[in-house]
């Protein structure tokens, strides 16, 4: 199997025009022969068109049971010093963001478990083929395979609880706002066409009118990483991409909009691989662990909702402090919610509290929105007396 790879990426390199991406049908290959010759025949490698040096690695396996294996970085066999790929930019944001990753230039083979290089196998000399322009000796056979068996034994740990999920939904949502959302909307913009371009300007008609690219890039890719865990909390019988629209509620629109695309459409290759990897990682949470654990630590009815702030202090503390995103216990809320409502009537004169068409509620830092809702709440239920008494009993009991 090395022999025959060797030989064709030799016969690659004699072609004199080769590239890079010239010798990705040959390392295809052998990934997929190597996949069959241990019984991993349903295995699928896909291949990422080159397009510019950001975005996702050149290479991804699935297992051929919905769940992502890893992803192969390659470079030129004439850059023999992998060590300096290593200090790139590109490279770490890749091993920040992929817990199981392959670096190579097709001769060397390095394997990089949540960032850390634990294999590093050299199966032909580099000088034989760029200087000489022979094939390779095949060496350390038994050793490259040893790697190639701890890359495909990998699968993501399950995730038990909402720290350790809001730093690898965090880190994934990053790398989906910088190296693809902003890359496709610079490409959608020079030739005229995709869909990226439409949201930007539907969020921009409907949302914000001021929306910059990279606030889009940045509210977008939040957008769908929250949908995918709002989908995911309904979701019963497995988990994906593609599942993720059947479980976003009928009521939430713009929600259902964006997922049509990212569930349904034809994403962009590039986004298509980032946001199945946050569906993977979703996928084996277990999720009513921690939303249990939420309602239990008395994070209110819906911890959906207050999970966001965990995520927002992993993802983005600066704009989780700008925007005011901390969490107040629904208890507290209420009470606050409930004193300003019987204040509002008996010092102000408003005898329908909040629901007094001359009372306006201002909250800066929103937030969540959860003392809005309340008050939302409070002034539908002052239009029914007997709601509003049963409330105005239960304020008292918590006041004594």
């Amino acid at each position: 199997m090395l022999k025959t790879y060797l030989k064709q990426i030799a016969e690659t390199s004699k072609r004199g025009d080769a590239r890079e991406e010239s010798y990705y049908p040959v390392l295809k290959d052998l990934f997929e022969e190597y996949c069959s010759s241990i019984g991993k025949k349903k295995s699928h490698v896909t291949v990422l068109p080159k397009k510019t040096e950001a975005g996702n690695p050149d290479f991804r396996i699935w297992d051929g049971k919905q769940h992502i294996t890893g992803y192969i970085e390659a470079k030129d066999p004439s850059v023999e010093n992998l060590d300096r790929i290593e200090d790139t930019e590109q490279l770490k944001r890749y091993l920040h963001t992929f817990p199981n990753l392959i670096l190579t230039n097709f001769l060397e083979f390095r394997l990089y478990r949540n960032g850390q290089m634990t294999d590093k196998v050299l199966i032909g000399r580099p000088v034989i083929l760029n200087k000489l322009k022979i094939t390779p000796s095949v060496e350390k056979e038994a050793e490259l395979l040893q790697l190639f068996e701890k890359f495909f034994s990998f699968s993501i740990p399950k995730v038990y609880n909402a720290k350790t999920l809001a730093i690898e939904l965090a880190k994934r949502t990053r790398f989906l706002k910088d190296e693809v959302i902003s890359q496709e909307l610079r490409e959608e913009e020079e030739t005229g066409k995709g869909f990226i371009q439409g949201f930007y300007a539907a969020f921009k008609e409907y949302l914000i009118s001021s929306l910059t690219e990279d606030e889009f890039s940045d509210l977008y890719a939040q957008t769908i990483t929250y949908g995918l865990f709002a989908a995911r909390t309904r979701s019963e019988n497995g988990f994906n991409r593609k599942l993720a629209y059947d479980n976003i509620p009928q009521t939430i629109g713009i929600l259902r909009d964006v997922f049509q695309f990212v569930s349904l459409g034809s994403l962009p290759q590039q986004m298509e691989w980032i946001i199945d990897d946050i569906s993977e990682i979703l996928s084996v949470t277990d999720i009513n662990k921690i939303l249990h654990e939420y309602f239990h630590e008395g994070k209110g009815k819906d911890p959906i909702i207050h999970f966001y702030e965990t995520f927002l202090t992993e993802y983005d503390p600066k704009t989780r402090q700008m925007r005011g995103v901390y969490y107040t216990p629904e208890p507290v809320v209420s009470y606050i919610v409930r004193s300003l409502h019987i204040i509002l009537k008996e010092q102000f004169d408003k005898p329908n509290g909040f629901a007094d068409k001359n009372v306006t509620v201002l909250d800066p830092a929103a937030g969540t929105l959860t003392f809005l809702a309340e008050t939302a709440k409070l002034a539908v239920m002052s239009l029914f007396p007997s709601m509003e008494r049963e409330a105005e009993r239960t304020l008292l009991k918590t006041i004594s």
